[in-house]
């Protein structure tokens, strides 16, 4: 089970970031990130798994540690608060410049 979860955040961030690498649009870029993020929730989620282990309530056998399930639930906050704020400039930039295409973005270049 859990060589099958190491798998799919590996496949979910290698995808995400070749995703990133060939948009040709700052939203699909976003959207990327975000993909490869989710890599991330499903790596965390798979180093805390434990067959057989029950919650840190009444610990009569093995336990799942719960500091993992508390970093997960960070990294959702923090990718989303992240995502809101890369689509925000993305409009910002769409508005100021016509354009959410990187290549056409002239007067960013220094």
């Amino acid at each position: 089970m859990t060589y099958a979860c190491y798998g799919v955040a590996a496949w979910l961030l290698l995808i995400g970031c070749v995703a990133m690498v060939r948009s040709r649009n700052l939203v699909h870029t976003v959207v990327s990130l975000s993909v490869a993020q989710a890599g991330t929730y499903v790596l965390l989620l798979g180093v805390g798994y434990q067959r057989g282990a029950v919650a840190p309530i009444e610990p009569a056998g093995p336990v799942v540690d719960p500091v993992v399930q508390a970093m997960t639930l960070t990294d959702i906050v923090v990718s989303a608060t992240i995502t809101a704020l890369l689509l925000a400039v993305s409009v910002q930039i769409a508005k100021r410049h016509g354009t959410v295409v990187p290549d056409e973005l002239h007067e960013l270049r220094g």
